[in-house]
């Protein structure tokens, strides 16, 4: 079979109706395939609609052979069995291993399931798991391998992958990554992970003005995006001289026929020329003026339009820039300590003994598998929580947390009232100009943060973690790129490379740890945790 997949002119919009993309062509066979743009372009709604779960506005999808989309949300009170879909057919089997089986068993039987099982499993780094254990024990990296595990019994021909890679540790990471490049059939992937990107055979970037399908991967887009940028930033700055210079060639033409009116209106004045020669001077005079107002009006016209189309496309494309204030944080300054921390819950040991000390301006990674305690020492360090044994002492009140959920944001209320909750010695006035330092301004300081996309919200929760007169010296990120766009990620790269104070991160993205400049890494290890 050559295609597996196949859109032609497709669109897909909102409940509401709006546009999220248009005029969509693509067929897709034994290959992978990933998608990008801008939080709520329409990524995820393209995979729902691939899998027959909603009806596109216009265009038309044609599958052909079996599909299957990664499962990520179970009910915690499931078993693994049950998760992937199986408990039946182990149960089965078990009746007729334990001579209880009946003609139907026999019938129905899967003989290849628990070989298939154990290699999907080990496939995902899950070997040897107890397929009785109840999903709510487990983290969610090993929820994403789980649902991983499902895909490779279910043996589809095209896999759908929505950001499979988020919350997974280095080993689930490698796992995707190895499904990736051993799978035979088709795959469409929505991702922001620049490392999986990298792996794909094409990336198609969907937008609200059209869709470019880029044949190669990340490095390769993401050049060209960078040309296409570059051009359209060229495009503006040449689209801008010539409505000056159209300005300027206007304006001396204007004062041109300024001159020659006065000229005419002297000679005038004299009275030593016929008054029929002097009509028709003034009535030829008037129409070269009046042919001249309608070109340069028209000339105008045209560069002022030729602008704003240049404008707009820099705008489309072109991702914010936000500058973080400074703290002036000393070099010598200690912000935290932590003195042979360990942390259980019940007979768990989750890490330790921990030391670590930061001073100034450092930046630490906090690395370990999912399930090892890396958002727990986070909620240690702020307070949420107390070491089972061992001290940690936090020597600065300016402290900030930005996670992958923005959960510093209340999402039934607006962004202002956000602000003024957050940072409660802000004027209405005051938070105002809090956001639109981060790109919110006039009317869209009354959002609800529950309506934003993902790297709205990031920057509204920057927005309100440097509220405060004096910005925070210590700033905790969980995590904090899953769920961004490409754009959103790069700006939250920016602005922590020019932030000035202490950071302590737990991220599976290496390349933004690279780009943020992280010196130092913190590994935990139920067995002692190193730095």
């Amino acid at each position: 079979m050559s295609s597996f997949l196949t859109i032609d002119s497709l669109s897909l919009a909102t409940p509401e109706g709006d546009t999220l993309f248009d005029n969509l062509t693509l067929s897709l066979g034994r290959e992978a395939v990933g998608l990008v743009g801008r939080n709520g372009c329409g990524k995820s709604t393209l995979l729902k609609a691939v899998a027959g779960d909603l009806t596109p506005a216009r265009g038309q999808i044609g599958v052909h052979g079996r599909t299957a989309m990664l499962q990520q949300s179970f009910n915690e009170a499931d078993t693994v069995a049950r998760a992937i879909g199986i408990d039946e057919g182990l149960a089965r089997l078990a009746r007729i291993t334990a001579g209880n089986g009946t003609a139907e068993d026999f019938d129905t039987a899967d003989w290849t399931l628990e070989a298939r099982l154990e290699k999907a499993l080990a496939d995902m780094g899950l070997a040897g798991v107890d397929t009785d254990r109840l999903i709510a024990t487990f983290s969610g990296g090993e929820r994403t391998r789980i649902g991983l595990a499902r895909l490779l019994l279910a043996e589809p021909d095209l896999i759908l992958l929505d950001e499979p890679t988020n919350n997974l540790d280095a080993e689930g990471r490698a796992s995707v990554m190895s499904l990736i490049e051993t799978w035979s059939g088709g795959l469409l992937i929505a991702s922001h992970d620049r490392a999986l990107l990298e792996r794909m055979d094409r990336i198609v970037e969907l937008t609200p003005v059209g869709c470019t399908v880029f044949g190669s991967g990340w490095t390769e887009f993401e050049a060209a995006r960078d040309a296409a940028r570059a051009r359209a930033r060229a495009e503006a700055t040449s689209a801008a001289n010539r409505l000056k210079a159209t300005e300027r060639k206007t304006q001396q033409a204007k004062e041109r026929q300024d001159r020659s009116d006065a000229r005419g209106r002297a000679v005038r004045a004299r009275g030593d020329q016929p008054k029929l020669v002097l009509d028709a001077r003034t009535q030829r005079a008037e129409a070269t003026s009046g042919r001249g107002n309608m070109l340069a009006n028209r000339q105008l016209g045209e560069a002022q339009a030729a602008l704003s189309d240049a404008d707009a496309q820099l705008e489309r494309i072109t991702p914010l820039t936000i500058e973080l204030p400074a703290c002036d944080l000393p070099t010598s300054r200690q912000l935290l300590s932590v003195q042979d921390a360990e942390m259980r819950f019940a007979e768990r040991q989750l890490f330790g003994p921990l030391s670590l000390e930061v001073r100034g301006p450092q930046r630490f990674a906090i690395k370990g598998p999912n399930g090892s305690g890396k958002s727990t020492l986070l909620k240690l360090v702020t307070g949420e929580l107390a070491p089972t044994s061992g001290v940690i002492s936090l020597h600065t009140d300016r402290i900030a947390l930005l996670d992958q959920h923005s959960s510093s944001l209340d999402p039934a209320s607006s962004l202002i009232e956000n602000m003024r909750r957050l940072a409660p010695a802000l004027s209405e006035n005051e938070a105002r100009a809090q956001l639109a330092r981060f790109a919110f301004r006039a009317d869209d300081a009354l959002q609800l943060a529950g309506r934003l996309s993902g790297g709205e919200r990031l920057r509204a929760a920057l927005a309100a973690a440097f509220a405060a007169p004096q910005p925070p010296e210590l700033l905790l990120l969980d995590e904090p790129t899953n769920h961004l766009d490409m754009d959103a990620v790069s700006l939250l790269e920016a602005a922590l490379q020019s932030y000035d104070g202490a950071i302590l991160a737990i991220s599976h993205d290496e390349r933004f740890l690279e780009a943020i400049r992280i010196e130092r890494q913190v590994l935990l290890s139920p067995s002692g945790s190193t730095l």
